[in-house]
């Protein structure tokens, strides 16, 4: 009984130490001062993608403007506000490997995750990613060169081509979270994450390849090309969506 009661006392004065008193005080206080976060509501577009302007994108002509059809393939991209158009550069040369790109944007007006970045959506439809970097672009708005953040990954098909060579191509991509530009899923979820207390969240994923096709065959451009070539096509696109089409979370 005597052992019993000495060891409730000791338990005892083990909670009274100062150091747990000041761990309870604080998290009573965060329980306290603390608000719970704000739950996200939807923030539409200004303007939907499908009325995206095609003069404003010269020197690019739109050359198609394919849907998802595939009803699953369409619930698995977790949104409809989106285009997939394939342009065409008509200041490129005619044989040139950055004459066509395949421009693929979404949007999330409500977003609960980052889902389908291209080193997943590639490598489960039969390619081997090659090459993932890290890229940045000088974009001038109104006077004032922002920098850009991208991704840029190169594939290349698991099986041989008729020639008996794989065909390598690149891919780029960028997100736009709350107005702030990500290079990759990690650094987009700690963008959404950020600001817990906001009311509104959103992101946008901007997806591109640059192709041609010669003698029956795609072609591809090397790494400088496709990075010249994205500068000036990310030139063109990313102001008409900033001021267009993605919301400025504070008007």
């Amino acid at each position: 009984m005597l052992s019993a009661i000495n060891n409730t006392n000791d338990a005892i004065r083990s909670y009274l130490q100062p150091a747990f008193l000041i761990c309870a005080a604080v998290l009573v206080l965060s329980g306290i001062v603390m608000p719970k976060p704000v739950k996200k509501k939807p923030l539409p577009l200004k303007k939907s993608l499908d009325l995206l302007d095609e003069k404003a994108l010269a020197p690019y002509k739109v050359l198609e403007k394919p849907k998802i059809t595939n009803q699953e393939v369409l619930e698995s991209l977790g949104t409809e506000d989106y285009i997939q158009w394939i342009l065409e550069d008509s200041e490129a040369t005619v044989d040139s490997p950055v004459r066509k790109c395949s421009l693929f944007i979404t949007y999330y007006a409500l977003p609960d995750r980052v889902p389908h970045v291209p080193e997943e959506c590639y490598t489960g439809g039969g390619h081997q990613r090659l090459t993932s970097d890290s890229v940045t672009f000088e974009i001038n708005k109104e006077d004032i060169v922002e920098t850009i953040p991208a991704r840029y990954l190169v594939f290349a098909r698991t099986s041989s081509n008729y020639w008996g060579m794989d065909t390598k191509f690149p891919v780029l991509y960028l997100f736009n979270v709350n107005e702030v530009y990500a290079s990759s899923r990690e650094d987009a979820r700690f963008a959404l994450n950020k600001n817990i207390f906001s009311k509104y969240s959103y992101f946008s994923k901007v997806e591109w390849k640059f192709f041609n096709t010669r003698f029956g065959k795609r072609i591809y451009p090397g790494k400088e090309e496709a990075i010249t070539a994205s500068q000036k096509l990310l030139s063109v696109i990313l102001p008409i969506l900033e001021e267009e089409h993605w919301p400025d979370r504070e008007k």
